[in-house]
């Protein structure tokens, strides 16, 4: 018979090839900490989600702009800035490694509350998380993290497509529900309620 609920880890041996687990089960993260493979997974409440192939040479142009366009705002400021490969934990009611079942590794994400850093990485909501998109991962990107991410009270949501050099954003309203923003294109500059005089210049980083 099928195992339906998580198991705990204690005691086993370690986990080295992603094929060992089994899809289909729910797991957590104490789960996820005794996996060694290097294949990159994220666990969404629970359900293992592989993550894409290493991203191409243009995402992580993308990418590293942003990063150094916020690092550098950052700068002698109070809050934190962190890209990829770096835990993201969503605890729901309790912190303990057996009761969380999100853990998320977000392209970019800025954390303001430094309380919620550990030597693992974070535990609750950052303030800004950013996804850059890579072919074949949107649909995880805009449903399955969105839903997360309002749930969980990330305030802003920002998505970058490199290949449409679009720059799209959800801000968390005051009902906890995302508001989302208009399609920002090349010419344009975008600007975060959060960073107050942060602005990101789409030419700068769609630029090639």
């Amino acid at each position: 018979m099928k195992q339906t609920k998580p198991y705990n880890t204690f005691g086993e041996s370690p986990v080295e090839k992603l094929e060992d687990l089994d899809l289909s089960l729910t797991y957590n993260y104490s789960n996820y900490l005794n996996w060694f493979f290097s294949d990159r997974v994220e666990l969404l409440k629970g359900k293992i989600f592989k993550m894409s192939p290493a991203p191409s040479r243009y995402h992580q142009q993308v990418s590293g702009k942003v990063f150094v366009a916020l690092a550098v705002y950052l700068k002698n400021k109070s809050c934190k800035i962190y890209a990829a490969p770096f835990d993201v934990r969503f605890p729901k009611d309790s912190k303990a490694d057996k009761d969380i079942y999100t853990v998320l590794q977000p392209d970019i994400c800025v954390i303001c509350d430094l309380a919620k850093l550990d030597d693992r990485g974070c535990i609750g909501a950052p303030d800004i998380v950013v996804e850059i998109l890579s072919p074949g991962n949107n649909k995880k990107e805009l449903l399955n993290k969105y839903k997360i991410y309002e749930e969980f009270g990330v305030k802003e949501y920002w998505i970058v497509s490199p290949s449409e050099k679009t720059f799209f954003k959800y801000t968390l309203g005051a009902d906890e529900k995302y508001k989302p923003s208009r399609l920002f294109t090349l010419s344009e500059e975008i600007t975060s309620d959060i960073l107050a005089g942060f602005k990101l210049n789409l030419d700068d980083v769609f630029e090639d």
